[in-house]
């Protein structure tokens, strides 16, 4: 499409990027055709296309509304968009950019303002989302079903595995939520990989990846979580180590774009490019080991598999983990409209509880349908939200292959 951006913009390195994306768009609409709540509301404005015409509109001068913000905010950033445009289109860097400027030019109201304030000082800090988990989980049995469902049980988790000593290190990243409320995923991550020769370590400084800030409009925020992980993660990299794991598709898709997020700092942009080139989803790793059917213990259940739109859309990982279940013996069970979120998308189950319900009821029916013994997915919001209120076990994929392994 033609653009025509303001003079505030059109000279500026984040304007130019925007450029280029707004014009590899040739608004053929495609886009529409997978987008979750263009599904949900009919409305151009809420797909796809209609957001990148309000961009468009922001970059070019016109006034910003809260009705512009109102259609920014509903996006999930779940990227299927992407995955279905033929022109290459990088909607979720632009759509980012738009928040952006929304959050800077319009004030929210206060109490909008102290909600995703809030989120952003609570969710990427371990001990602060553990301590208000454990205060949920003990004032549950009081809470009504509609809260209750949203504080999930404590795990009990196995001991880890020890080291290996055959020579092969990577890296994990323990993350901030799901080291809190879903521990078992890294403990089946270690011992599983151990059993493949393996050793799987985590850099202590390291925490949040950085995606909460960085889609609540607060860049230079998330910027502070991309360089302490950098510099934690720095002399392990030095030392040899293979791979940066991450078993959250969500913050597989962010530490991948290290890279192009800190392209400008001079004194991290070598590093970030590197650290990008070394982030693996599990998926990657497990895809190239051998996992005969023998390591696994007869009679699997039936699997319903969840591949989370960060998976699948943003990393472009489509098909890799039920290749990975179907090597191992699982049976998996068919998923309609496997290409739609859930409704969880980081922090929009929260900003967006009607939809988020909405795309959850939809999901559910999909997944349960078919009738499966377990829900797996790949991604510690997808897992949360979907164990909310589904019939069926929800777990990750990787404790699946941990729990059902003959050696266990």
């Amino acid at each position: 499409m033609q653009t025509r951006l303001s003079e505030a913009y059109k000279d500026t390195p984040r304007g130019r990027d925007a450029d280029a994306i707004l014009r590899t768009c040739v608004h053929c609409g495609f886009c529409t055709a997978t987008c979750p709540t263009y599904q949900l509301l009919s409305d151009e404005l809420d797909g796809p296309r209609g957001r990148i015409y309000q961009i468009k509109d922001l970059l070019e001068g016109q006034p910003i509304t809260a009705a512009t913000r109102t259609h920014l905010d509903r996006c999930l950033t779940c990227r299927a968009c992407e995955t279905t445009c033929p022109s290459g289109v990088e909607y979720g860097r632009l759509v980012d950019f738009g928040r952006e400027l929304v959050e800077q030019q319009l004030p929210r109201p206060p109490l909008e303002r102290l909600k995703r304030y809030g989120l952003r000082k609570i969710l990427p800090y371990p001990r602060r989302i553990g301590a208000l988990l454990s205060l949920g989980r003990l004032f549950r049995p009081l809470m009504p079903p509609s809260l209750k469902q949203k504080v999930s049980p404590r795990q009990q988790t196995l001991p880890s595995a020890g080291p290996t000593g055959l020579g092969r290190t990577m890296l994990v990243l323990e993350g901030c939520a799901q080291s809190v409320a879903t521990p078992r995923t890294n403990a089946a991550a270690r011992r599983l990989l151990a059993r493949l020769g393996i050793d799987l370590i985590a850099a202590l400084e390291a925490g949040c990846c950085g995606a909460v800030s960085q889609h609540l409009a607060a860049p230079e925020e998330a910027k502070t979580f991309l360089r302490r992980n950098i510099d934690a993660w720095w002399p392990h990299i030095e030392q040899g180590a293979e791979a940066i794991v991450v078993t959250a598709s969500g913050c597989g898709v962010m530490v991948k774009d290290y890279g192009h997020l800190l392209r400008d700092d001079p004194n991290y942009a070598d590093k970030a490019h590197r650290v990008a080139e070394l982030a693996k989803d599990i998926s990657e790793v497990l895809r190239d080991l051998p996992l005969p059917r023998d390591q696994f213990q007869p009679n699997l259940p039936r699997v319903a598999f969840h591949s989370p739109c960060t998976l699948q859309h943003g990393q472009q990982l489509n098909g890799v983990v039920e290749g990975i279940l179907r090597r191992a013996g699982f049976t998996l069970t068919p998923v309609d409209d496997a290409h739609l979120c859930c409704g969880s998308a980081g922090t929009y189950s929260i900003l967006q509880p009607e939809l988020s319900q909405r795309l959850l009821t939809d999901k559910l029916a999909a997944l349960q349908g078919p009738g499966p013994e377990i829900i797996a997915t790949a991604n510690i919001g997808c897992q949360l939200h979907l164990a909310s209120r589904a019939e069926r076990p929800v777990m990750h994929w990787v404790e699946l292959l941990d729990r059902y392994g003959a050696s266990r």
